[in-house]
């Protein structure tokens, strides 16, 4: 206790010198929370749109290599794919085929007022496939699809974008030159890595077929829920044979699909923000040890400066072991004060950075990265504190009182 009162009193006395000395952890910790918090802010965000999907829902998508796609050569599930997967695999329910409407059906018009967005075509089942519900309204329903409805629910955006006045609801836009009355407004889910969640229309599977005609092509995925999670890998195996079958693969060739479940997905973004996190906090984190041989420099001037203290202090009684201590002490406090500091500052910019730009996520500091950033503070206090306080505890009395 005593050594942590001589301590503080030193930091104190000398209290300019201690804050330009703690400058360095300062500014690391805060860079490192700073980025830390987006990046977290960011994950939270998208693993929250994977939390509505069940683990035993799985989806199976077109996979072209970058090569093809270079080449102008892509992969597509077609109309056979899906209604095979739907009648020949057993242990799935909730079979849903989800394709993109282009060209001139996804422009949109309302009153003379008129807007772009993606227009999406899928099946009845999508909302509780991907937990998404209208706000206004309903869904659409089996019949609607059975007799290909022209019906539509908007996103929220699509309400705002076509100034629709009133409720929408019972309403009708135009797509194309077709019209359609609309029965729903969905949920309203924000910005993700810039782009507009809530910026889309969603129409009957057959309804958006029947836009896109006969001999259109159109990108396709197919979302299922496996009945029994216990028989998923059994059941992905089997869409992949009738998959490699139906598009005529050899044994030797790679698949032109890819089968994912919801947790797969997240998993993968989720390692890549870890991964993110990583990189930018080492990255950052490099200043921390600038700060650290900053402390290292004034504290061997401290012990220089307080030479005649020491062989005062030692002459008094104090032991090598109370003078390491006390030096070693005033490292790690400066270290910590810093800490602390940079630790308040860095969630400070990452909240004004997330106000600033609304389309980024509330920012997030975990608790690992709080008792990191601390803990890297009082090692570098003790890393770079250790050699002048040793310095300090190996004068001879006689000498540093003799020092001027």
């Amino acid at each position: 206790m005593e050594s942590q009162r001589a301590a503080l009193k030193a930091i104190r006395a000398h209290g300019m010198r201690s804050v330009l000395t703690a400058l360095g952890i300062v500014i690391g910790v805060a860079s490192v929370i700073a980025v830390v918090a987006i990046v977290q802010g960011l994950s939270a965000s998208i693993n929250s749109q994977f939390e509505g999907m069940g683990t035993n829902v799985l989806t199976v998508q077109p996979d072209t290599p970058l090569k093809a796609q270079l080449a102008g050569r892509f992969s597509r599930l077609t109309e056979r794919d899906y209604q095979a997967i739907r009648y020949e695999i057993e242990g799935v329910s909730q079979v849903t085929a989800t394709i993109m409407v282009t060209g001139r059906a996804s422009s949109l018009s309302y009153q003379g007022r008129k807007a772009i967005s993606r227009v999406i075509g899928t099946g009845y089942s999508y909302q509780d496939l991907y937990s998404v519900y209208p706000e206004l309204g309903r869904f659409f329903t089996r019949a609607d699809e059975q007799s290909r409805r022209r019906v539509a629910v908007l996103g929220a955006s699509v309400v705002e974008s076509l100034d629709i006045k009133g409720e929408p609801v019972g309403q009708y836009l135009q797509l194309g030159s077709e019209w359609f009355k609309i029965i729903g407004v969905m949920e309203r889910r924000g910005d993700l890595f810039g782009l507009d969640q809530d910026d889309y229309v969603l129409l009957p599977y057959s309804t958006a077929r029947a836009l896109l005609g006969a001999n259109r092509e159109a990108g396709m995925s197919i979302s299922l829920l496996v009945d029994d999670m216990a028989e998923m890998d059994r059941v992905k195996e089997r869409i992949a044979s009738l998959l490699r079958r139906l598009h005529d693969l050899k044994e030797d060739d790679r698949d032109d699909f890819s089968l994912r479940t919801a947790k797969q997905l997240q998993d993968t973004v989720g390692a890549i923000t870890s991964t993110t996190t990583a990189v930018a906090a080492g990255v950052v984190g490099i200043s921390l040890l600038v700060g650290g041989i900053g402390i290292m420099n004034i504290m061997l001037v401290s012990v220089t400066e307080r030479t005649r203290e020491i062989g005062i202090l030692k002459a008094l009684g104090a032991t090598r072991g109370n003078i390491l201590l006390q030096f070693l002490s005033e490292a790690v406090m400066l270290c910590l004060l810093g800490g602390l500091i940079g630790l308040a500052l860095g969630y400070g910019v990452a909240l004004f950075v997330s106000l600033m730009l609304p389309s980024l996520p509330a920012a997030t500091v975990p608790v690992w990265a709080v008792a990191l950033s601390l803990a890297f503070s009082v090692g570098v206090g003790v890393l770079f504190g250790i050699l002048p306080a040793f310095k300090a505890a190996n004068l001879h009395p006689i000498e540093a009182l003799r020092y001027e």
